[in-house]
This record gives structure tokens, C-alpha cells and sequence, in this order.
């Protein structure tokens, strides 16, 4: 809206605030976004899609960044469950071999390890492109 009289002063828009101290910032969001993907741990089948939907979906709209990596890291989480449920039949029906009984183990392994260096990144405020991710958020 223009300022019609030339006089008045045109109204000053408030600088924004930074996070109170204590306060949790954008960057630690990220990351506990990476972490709560280990509530897989405490919640078996589920946990490691619950816990980091759940932060994405309370803070989401509070930044772009938090909403990208929230999509991210649940794309990561909901293809590695297709991943891992295609080794489990791979290992029932093949349960004859070596191989694709140790697949599940190898892949469980491959995903912790890619949860810690999302996480590690995360903590750096690098992005991080998980491996195997099909995109579907």
C-alpha cells in the first residue's frame, strides 16, 4: 500500500527476532529430525517413520528448511522400509543361500549408518541426499 501523504513517515516493518536464547534453531530442528528415525528402536516397524513425521508435521511451517529436510528424511525412511520388507521375502524365499539371508542385516546396518551421517550433516548444517531414496513427499 503506497503512502499517500507525503508527510507521514511510511510504516517501519519489525526486523525479525532471533531465536530466544535456550531456544531451539532451525539447524537443531534438522537434526532431530535425522535422530528420531531411531525411535525405530524403541518402537519397532514404526518408529523410525513416526518420530521424525511427527516433527516434520509440527514444524513444517515454521521454516522451508525444516519442511525440505523433513521430506527427505521420510523419503529415506518410507523407501528403506520397501528395501528392507523386499529382503525379508528375498530372505524367506531364498533361505536356502547365504546371501539373502544376510541381506536384511547387512541392509539394517547400511541404514544406521546412513542415519548417523545424515545426522552428523544435520549438525553441520551441510544437506545430506540419502542413498536408495525413492522421492514420493
Amino acid at each position: 500500500m503506497e503512502n499517500l501523504n507525503p508527510q507521514e513517515p511510511a510504516p517501519q516493518v519489525p526486523a525479525p527476532q532471533p531465536p530466544a536464547p535456550g531456544g531451539i534453531t532451525e539447524q537443531q530442528w534438522i537434526l532431530f529430525l535425522n535422530l528420531s528415525a531411531l525411535a525405530g528402536f524403541v518402537i519397532p516397524s514404526m518408529g523410525h517413520i513416526l518420530g521424525p513425521l511427527i516433527i516434520w508435521l509440527v514444524k513444517k511451517p515454521e521454516s522451508a528448511a525444516i519442511d525440505a529436510a523433513g521430506r527427505a528424511v521420510l523419503n529415506f525412511q518410507i523407501s528403506w522400509t520397501f528395501w528392507m520388507v523386499a529382503s525379508v521375502i528375498l530372505a524367506f524365499v531364498g533361505s536356502c543361500l547365504i546371501v539373502p539371508i544376510v541381506l536384511p542385516v547387512a541392509e539394517g546396518i547400511a541404514w544406521l549408518v546412513f542415519v548417523i551421517i545424515g545426522s552428523v550433516k544435520a549438525s553441520n548444517g551441510e544437506p545430506y541426499t540419502f542413498p536408495l531414496t525413492i522421492k514420493m513427499l
